[in-house]
């Protein structure tokens, strides 16, 4: 249970931070790790829903609200403040308040707060076991609670109850809330908005695939005839530098860092949508996501080190302290200081989004006894690893000189061009997913969204290996990096989106909801960064590969 202002949903507080009717002690509820993360702070009420038990106006306190408690109900109407409260697992959620705007007989209009003091339930039931729960406000029995009543005010807090029977299964109980965020008519527009972006990006992709082929194949009958006639062939294209193509990357630790923490986020993608495909996450089973990622990101750690140290072999590093150092870091190093500015944040606002210490100690222990050890176990299993980097061509010893290029071919606009189409297939699915996380709305249709997961990673794929051929195709052989980057263009796409829904399709205000939006954002935005970026690199990396075994090198 809790309270907050509507429009900020990041921004929670406990129920009895206002100046309801509180029990004289407070019972709170176990709850798990996801729970706490997720800002859920239980507590029982003094409402009394005893099963089958109508009740009929009941006084829940009579209470005298002092100065400086009148003052916080006004703020929190004003604020357009709604509790939340859950009985036998069921969300029912109220409003603290209304505002009306009334002329005076003076004509001028008058802001007058309401606080509500009476609450209605109507619970349903199947023989013995609750399957639906509403809440609902009386508009009729009110306290005037506006900014010119001076004085203390007296209020009567009451609630009534009613029970009926219902045909509802027990397993079919949470189905309300789908079918509350998806009406069909909405259900279909989504489905027709989906399958519309999707065949226009596959038609684009399919249209850019076939003329890269076409361009390979030429590029194919060219080079098989220069090497028929060698006096006369003269070497040009992306064959001029396949004495470069190879030569490894500088900054080989930090680079595989980023590989390693890239893969292991796309496992753990991987495994988050097969957990939502059999059902685990069902509406409002509270904090189950959180405590799936946290558990799943510690838990394939060890992919990280190993992927990680298996490139630094093959790319002949030597350093590896400092390469599993960067590999514990590049993602968890960004993450946990933004946790500590939002969390500091929090603590100063009095919100329930700080987590507690015991929490953080549990955190930073998963941390450090699970996560860091994994990482190096898998680092130590990599680098022991026989796998060598197996290139078609032998590297020559001084590098070629690039030639100089036009400004459209230069890492930036490469990077945008890159991150466009992918971003454009999945554009219409963001609103959804955000209005979700960042608002009251329910995301249920995860098969959807898997899908065009899916086409994302293969259109980032795809584009990344035909910006990859033209610029091989340049004369540039510095495509490790611009493949990596190019691949993951679309995080910068997505956080450039948050900065539109955020003018444009929310009402969030203040600053604890925007250093939590924006700040963690930045975090989720980084984690699509790597993991695309090494569906890119991978990608090249197999298609270079491809197209050099299929000429003679010298």
């Amino acid at each position: 249970m809790g309270v907050g202002p509507f429009s900020n949903p990041s921004e929670t507080y406990q129920y009895y931070d206002l100046p309801f009717c509180a029990p004289p002690e407070k019972d709170s509820k176990l709850l798990t790790l996801g729970e706490v993360v997720d800002g859920n702070r239980m507590v029982a009420t003094q409402y009394d829903l005893s099963f089958r038990v109508d009740r009929d106006r009941s006084l829940l306190c009579k209470k005298t609200l002092a100065k400086d408690e009148l003052k916080e109900f006004q703020d929190a109407i004003k604020d357009d403040y709604y509790f939340q409260f859950f009985y036998d697992d069921l969300p029912i959620w109220g409003y603290v308040g209304k505002v009306e705007r009334v002329k005076g007989e003076d004509g001028k209009t008058n802001t007058k707060l309401y606080l509500f003091t009476h609450i209605h339930f109507d619970v349903s039931y199947n023989k013995n076991q609750i399957v639906e729960i509403n809440v609902s406000t009386d508009p009729s029995q009110v306290v005037d609670v506006s900014d010119d009543v001076t004085g203390e005010v007296t209020a009567e807090f009451t609630y009534s109850v009613s029970w009926k029977e219902s045909s509802t299964p027990f397993d079919k109980r949470m189905d309300k809330y789908r079918r509350y965020q998806f009406l069909k008519q909405h259900l279909e527009i989504h489905w027709f908005s989906i399958i519309n972006s999707c065949v226009t990006v596959l038609l684009l992709t399919g249209f850019l695939a076939t003329i890269l082929m076409r361009v390979l194949k030429n590029d194919f009958v060219k080079y098989s005839r220069d090497d028929e006639d060698p006096e006369d062939a003269e070497e040009s294209g992306w064959k001029f530098v396949h004495g470069d193509v190879f030569r490894f990357p500088p900054n080989r630790s930090l680079f595989c860092a980023l590989l390693g923490s890239g893969m292991q986020l796309l496992v753990l993608s991987f495994c988050v949508f097969g957990l939502a495909l059999v059902g685990t996450f069902y509406p409002y089973n509270r904090g189950s996501m959180f405590t799936a990622l946290i558990v799943l990101y510690a838990l394939t750690a060890g992919i990280a080190g190993y992927v990680s140290a298996s490139y630094y072999r093959q790319f002949e590093g030597h350093k590896w302290v400092t390469n599993l150092l960067l590999t514990c870091s590049v993602f968890c190093g960004p993450l946990l200081a933004m946790f500590a500015i939002n969390n500091t944040v929090a603590i100063v606002y009095g919100s329930t989004q700080a987590l507690p210490f015991g929490t953080i100690v549990i955190i930073l222990l998963l941390w450090g006894l699970v996560t860091i050890p994994l990482t190096v176990v898998g680092g130590i299993l990599g680098k022991n690893a026989r796998t060598e980097f197996t290139a078609p061509c032998r590297t020559n010893k001084y590098p070629r000189e690039i030639p100089e290029l036009p400004w459209y071919r230069s890492v930036v606009p490469q990077m945008l061009m890159a991150g466009f189409l992918p971003f454009s297939a999945i554009y219409i699915e963001l609103y959804y997913i955000f209005a979700s996380v960042w608002g009251h709305k329910v995301y249920t249709i995860y098969s959807i969204l898997f899908i065009v997961f899916c086409i994302l990673i293969v259109v980032t794929a795809f584009i990344t290996v035909a910006l990859t051929y033209f610029q091989l195709a340049s004369e540039d052989h510095r495509w490790w990096w611009r493949s990596f980057l190019c691949g993951g263009s679309t995080g910068i796409f997505i956080y450039a989106y948050c900065f539109y829904y955020y003018y444009a399709r929310s009402d969030m205000s203040g600053l604890m909801q925007n250093t939590f939006y924006f700040g963690y954002m930045a975090v989720v935005c980084l984690g699509f960064f790597l993991m695309l970026g090494y569906v890119g690199f991978r990608a090249s990396l197999m298609f270079v590969r491809r197209i050099y075994r299929a000429i003679k090198c010298e």
